[in-house]
């Protein structure tokens, strides 16, 4: 079983949270036995999800919303054996908390147990231009064994709706996670 945690946080880029549940949906239809998913929102997520995409907050059943300050999710803790983790989008200020060592809510702990267990943690960051502190702070994470992920689309597939353009994006995540997706891979032709 694949146990994967996914992290929102208030960041522009909601696409790409709905986009990652969308396919993790259709990969379980196929494989239902074969993920467990805990979801964790920041204080902000919600708002901003319902600005950008003007619809409510919905996930499918087999992924289990915990909140912000609920420490006795089971990911809060490495004996729960948690492999992934994807904090998508990841705002700069959940990126600093996590490169310092600050588990202050749900999210952060999660992000420290990933960390410690020597296990993936992947954030999509969203936000530019970074100044100095956000690049200390990548390469603080980076050090420390996550992965940044930079939301910067690709147009090689030559994406034509945004969710597209966000799948070039959830393409690479799943990959990382080794859960396979039907995509545009370089050197192919569009599908």
């Amino acid at each position: 079983m694949k146990k994967i945690v996914i992290a929102i946080t208030g960041a522009s880029g909601s696409i790409y949270a709905k986009r990652l549940v969308y396919h993790l949906e259709k990969y379980n239809e196929n494989n239902p036995i074969e993920l467990a998913v805990g979801l964790v929102l920041s204080k902000n997520a919600a708002d901003v999800w319902q600005f950008e995409l003007e619809e409510p907050m919905v996930f499918p059943p087999f992924i289990k919303v915990y909140a912000q300050n609920d420490f006795a999710a089971p990911f809060a803790s490495g004996s729960a054996q948690y492999k992934h983790m994807v904090i998508i989008p990841c705002s700069m200020g959940t990126l600093g908390r996590i490169a310092h060592g600050l588990s202050d809510d749900l999210i952060t702990r999660a992000a420290d147990v990933i960390l410690k267990e020597r296990r993936q943690l992947i954030c999509v960051l969203r936000d530019t231009p970074y100044n100095l502190i956000h690049i200390e702070n990548m390469l603080k994470l980076t050090q420390a064994g996550g992965i940044i992920l930079p939301a910067s689309p690709s147009f090689y597939s030559k994406p034509t709706t945004f969710e597209e353009l966000a799948d070039t994006i959830v393409a690479r995540v799943l990959d990382l996670m080794g859960i396979p997706i039907s995509t545009y891979r370089w050197g192919e032709s569009k599908k």
